[in-house]
């Protein structure tokens, strides 16, 4: 087995204009969904559909890499 395989899948949602948008680092994969839910469950589907059938080690990473989100958002106004 080769040494520095990553053990995560990093990936990112943001709120676009209508719908919020997940897209991952290292693999060419993008989604979206009407919330944060949606979203995420999407994302989790299609990089699974994107792995399926592929040699992980060959795409650096190591066997059963679990998905790393991170979300980016708007700060909320302050209310005195």
């Amino acid at each position: 087995m080769k040494e520095n395989l990553q053990h995560t899948i990093k990936a990112f949602i943001k709120k676009g204009e209508k719908y919020y948008v997940a897209e991952c680092l290292e693999i060419p994969v993008v989604t979206q969904g009407k919330t944060i839910d949606e979203t995420a469950k999407n994302l989790k589907e299609v990089v699974e559909l994107h792995l399926e059938g592929e040699d992980l080690e060959q795409l650096g990473f190591a066997p059963g890499p679990t998905l790393l989100i991170t979300m980016e958002m708007e700060p909320v106004a302050h209310v005195a």
